[in-house]
């Protein structure tokens, strides 16, 4: 028995597709495919199909939601993983429209299938005195200290994602002037991010310490483990958190209870927002695809708000009263109003 048109269509989805012609990172690829393996799980124990015998014409709109609401009850997924999930299948199914005509009817069937609504978290961000605070926190004394703050250091000068600092090579630094760092980012794009001097002192000394300067070096890991091998999303986050209740422990008004490694990003974001750096700009540092993505550090920024509201109160009503105050009391001035 050879294979099923599923197997073929998910298979050249999976290896052909989203590799080369979406341009799909690795972490994209690896959800895409772990969410069909949840799928696949699911069908060959709930509904009793041996994956062998698995065809198109099986997977249904209400097999989908039926998944769907398998992963929530029974996993406890929250409404933003099952969203995900969705996005997955809805990515496979827009591909198999094109390739597979005679499944067209159900493909859109299934395309129909509404993601929840989720509660938006508000954006966790560091002050400058926060951010401050925590790289103070390494101990610059040892070889591992001075790695975190160069890592650290970084993770705040780029605004680059958690990936893209794991994905950094020596080769994609230039620290002759002007400083640029060579980020790659989602759907494998390159951004060149330019670099002040005084941003680049950390990394240097790190660099030559760890001997990353040497032409034998530019393609290794630039931050590694150990063992000489790239440092994990784990790696990062316990490095973090480990500085983060060090400087709670200082201030903890100063530290956010939640901050991740995405709160780095968040935090450059805002800080480059705050000292007037325009939009435009903030979406081409960050890789961004919309300004509108951008937009909501803007959205989110309350101080900005608050700051041009006073500014547009002073301008327009410059020391201007309420017609009230030079009335008995509000009440009387209502009633003959």
């Amino acid at each position: 028995m050879g294979p099923t048109d599923f197997a073929k269509h998910i298979s050249d989805f999976i290896s052909k597709y989203l590799p080369n012609e979406n341009g799909a990172s690795l972490n994209t690829i690896t959800a895409y495919r772990d969410t069909f393996v949840l799928l696949l799980s699911f069908i060959e124990k709930h509904r009793k199909v041996k994956l062998e015998k698995l065809t198109l014409d099986y997977i249904t709109k209400e097999t989908i939601v039926a998944f769907l609401d398998w992963i929530q009850s029974e996993r406890k997924c929250s409404n933003s993983t099952r969203n995900l999930r969705l996005a997955a299948i809805h990515s496979f199914y827009r591909y198999l429209q094109y390739q597979h005509l005679d499944n067209l009817y159900e493909c859109q069937r299934i395309l129909s299938i509404r993601s929840k609504k989720t509660a938006k978290d508000s954006i966790k961000y560091l002050s400058v005195e926060g951010i401050r605070l925590l790289l103070q926190q390494p101990d610059t004394t040892t070889r591992k200290g001075r790695r975190n703050l160069a890592l650290l250091a970084l993770m705040y000068d780029t605004g680059a994602r958690v990936q893209e600092i794991i994905d950094l090579t020596p080769s994609m630094l230039r620290l002759d002037k002007p400083a640029t760092i060579k980020i790659i980012g989602k759907g494998n794009k390159a951004r060149l991010v330019p670099m002040l001097d005084a941003q680049t002192v950390h990394l240097k000394n790190y660099l030559k310490e760890y001997e990353l300067d040497s032409p034998s070096a530019k393609l290794y890991p630039l931050f590694s483990n150990s063992k000489k091998e790239k440092l994990t999303r784990a790696g990062i986050n316990y490095i973090i958190q480990k500085y983060v209740g060090m400087a709670r422990k200082e201030n903890k008004l100063m530290i956010p209870l939640k901050i991740t490694c995405h709160s780095f990003r968040h935090t450059k974001a805002m800080h480059l927002l705050q000292a007037g750096v325009n939009l435009v700009y903030i979406r081409d540092i960050l890789g961004h695809v919309s300004v509108q993505t951008t937009e909501i550090y803007a959205r989110a920024d309350s101080k900005q708000k608050r700051i041009a509201l006073e500014k547009a109160y002073e301008d327009v009503n410059p020391g201007e009263k309420a017609v009230w105050l030079n009335n008995e009391n509000l009440i009387s001035w209502l009633k003959r109003f």
